[in-house]
């Protein structure tokens, strides 16, 4: 086993679920990530836990969705819901077997499907939860490199100082929470909302690892202006890119994408809280070199912030609600991040950078 695996599994233990002796640990992960599954059990068991492993594959979520009524998929499987209570703590893993398996699937089935497993996700949101990714070839395929190459991505995003990378975040945070603002300017883009009585999160590698950014919601009706989305990301399947969206008074009033606008505008009329932002974010881990039309990684990339249509955590006071979280990403490198009358980012820099 690479030794990195083992390392992996060790910061997912102690630092991000913090997982304690007698807790109920679930794990759900495709068959690729058998190995970081070993290697968890292992260090579950050594701090005298208990593991149960789900395993998840595309295809088969893929037949279920073809195949069930709109009476099926609207009824909320109990049993999975009683295991998901039952736990203390929950880890995801990311390791697909095929990364277009819902691509031709029917949106509206989709949507209903999100709308009936909302109260799963509202429980894991309230456990001590991680979402993580093992390399495999799926993953390397769609971000274009070997799966060797690909290894050394997501462990160099990954497997880093994250005491020392917390310590930084939590200075950002400390900034901008000094103030009830936030706008974003760069091409095509002049962003503000208002933050005021909300708070602004360090995702320091506790819930997503890797992690790398600072988020809060945006008090809901005060969003106004536009902004140009530069990075392509993935969504049911598809790839969504160029997207424009402008913003009156908390909601899209207009929008647009260079690929995939059908898929956008599904996305924006999945229900009311669709139009309007759940959060507003700023990327900080520089480990992250490139996009590679996985979320988990994109949205964390240095020098870039993102935006949420949907579900706002409640951690940020956040009230929009909604079937869908959905991020964008924009590359930063030729904008500004202002809180109040501070700089927080310019051009390739950080406040303490600067």
């Amino acid at each position: 086993m690479d030794p990195r695996i083992a390392e992996h599994a060790k910061i997912i233990v102690e630092w991000s679920a913090e997982i304690k002796k007698g807790d109920r640990v679930v794990i759900r992960a495709s068959p690729a990530a058998q190995d970081l599954v070993v290697a968890l059990n292992r260090e579950i068991a050594r701090v005298g836990a208990h593991p149960i492993t789900i395993f998840d594959i595309e295809d088969a979520s893929r037949a279920y969705i073809d195949a069930a009524s709109e009476e099926t998929l609207g009824r909320l499987p109990e049993h999975v819901k009683a295991l998901y209570e039952s736990c203390d703590a929950m880890i995801a893993i990311r390791s697909p077997l095929n990364t277009r398996a819902m691509a031709g699937a029917d949106s509206k089935k989709m949507v209903l499907l999100s709308k009936t497993m909302r109260p799963l996700s509202n429980i894991t949101l309230s456990k001590r939860w991680t979402l993580t990714v093992h390399p495999c070839n799926a993953l390397a395929q769609q971000a274009n490199m070997s799966l060797d190459e690909y290894r050394d991505f997501v462990y160099g995003a990954t497997l880093l100082d994250w005491k020392e990378e917390s310590k930084m975040m939590y200075v950002l945070k400390e900034h901008l929470e000094r103030h009830s603002d936030i706008r974003f300017i760069g091409p095509e883009t002049d962003l503000y909302a208002k933050t005021e009585g909300r708070i602004w999160i360090a995702s320091d590698g506790k819930h997503n690892l890797p992690s790398g950014e600072v988020f809060t919601a945006p008090v809901e009706d005060t969003v106004g202006g536009k902004i140009y989305f530069d990075i392509p990301f993935l969504q049911r399947g598809k790839v969504i890119q160029g997207v424009r969206l402008t913003f009156e008074k908390g909601e899209v009033v207009d929008f647009s994408a260079e690929k995939e606008q059908d898929t956008l505008k599904s996305i924006i009329e999945t229900d009311e809280g669709s139009r309007r932002l759940g959060e507003m974010a700023i990327g900080t881990n520089r480990g992250i070199k490139q996009y590679t039309l996985n979320m988990l990684f994109d949205e964390k990339i240095g020098d870039t912030i993102h935006c949420a249509l949907g579900n706002a955590y409640k951690e940020c006071n956040g009230r929009n609600e909604s079937a869908v979280h959905v991020d964008m990403i924009k590359s930063m490198k030729e904008g500004e991040v202002i809180a109040g009358d501070e700089v927080i980012y310019s051009k390739g820099k950080y406040l303490w950078e600067m």
